[in-house]
């Protein structure tokens, strides 16, 4: 490799870290911003929006389109349903077995209070249908983005960070996985490292499957669904 190749493999890399250091910190500072008058649904898409825009600028200045991201129509659909079946069985039985070894792990875990939380962040939904029906719209466009930035935008960043090298993937899934559980939790959960495991699945499944973000949607969409049925 030429010394010129090199600098300007390290120049570009810098580019990434920049990138990432401005968008995990707009992704983080932007969540003190509350606005108590329109509940937490909002709230978190307003969030998910501004880390977005923070995204799109970042992409527009590296000249990288969602399409190069994996935003766009499936080679196969039935390929897209076989990633989709293949997410929704592997997230819960990785949980289930999490469940299992839980106890034996070499350090204490804060219990999993999301249930008692639901409530506050999204009303009592016990057979409050007409609840239900008015925030799942909001509850899917937020399923969309979290799959869109998290797999598709940080796991791209931080591959082309780490030189884009199988070791450089799997730093990648790892780390957009761990940032993905503490953002649901902020601390060190059980449902820190739950959501943890559904990202490191969704990413597995986008670098492993031809990086096509439709599956993970899809899959995602219809994970939230089903939890936001079980609480009506």
């Amino acid at each position: 490799m030429s010394i010129k190749t090199t600098e300007i493999k390290i120049t570009n890399q810098r580019g990434f870290l920049f990138d990432l250091i401005i968008y995990i910190s707009v992704m983080f500072l932007i969540r003190e911003i509350y606005f108590s008058n329109v509940g937490f649904i909002v709230n978190g898409l307003f969030w998910s929006f501004s880390t977005l825009v923070i995204a799109i600028w970042r992409m527009k200045v590296r000249n990288i389109s969602w399409k190069n991201l994996g935003l766009r129509k499936p080679i196969s659909i039935k390929k897209t349903l076989f990633v989709t079946i293949g997410i929704l069985i592997a997230i819960p039985l990785s949980i289930m077995l999490f469940q299992l070894i839980k106890d034996f792990l070499p350090f204490s875990l804060a219990p999993d209070n999301s249930s008692e939380n639901a409530i506050s962040k999204f009303g009592n939904l016990k057979d409050n249908w007409l609840l239900f029906l008015s925030i799942m719209p909001m509850i899917l466009i937020q399923s969309t983005l979290e799959e869109v930035l998290d797999r598709g935008f940080l796991i791209n960043w931080f591959e082309r960070l780490f030189s884009s090298t199988t070791f450089a993937t799997i730093i990648a899934v790892v780390l957009q996985a761990a940032i993905f559980g503490f953002r649901h939790s902020y601390d060190f959960s059980e449902r820190s490292i739950t959501v943890g495991i559904i990202g490191l699945i969704m990413g597995i499944a986008y670098v492993k499957f031809g990086r096509n973000l439709w599956p993970l949607i899809i899959a995602h969409c219809i994970l939230n669904t089903m939890s936001m049925i079980d609480r009506v």
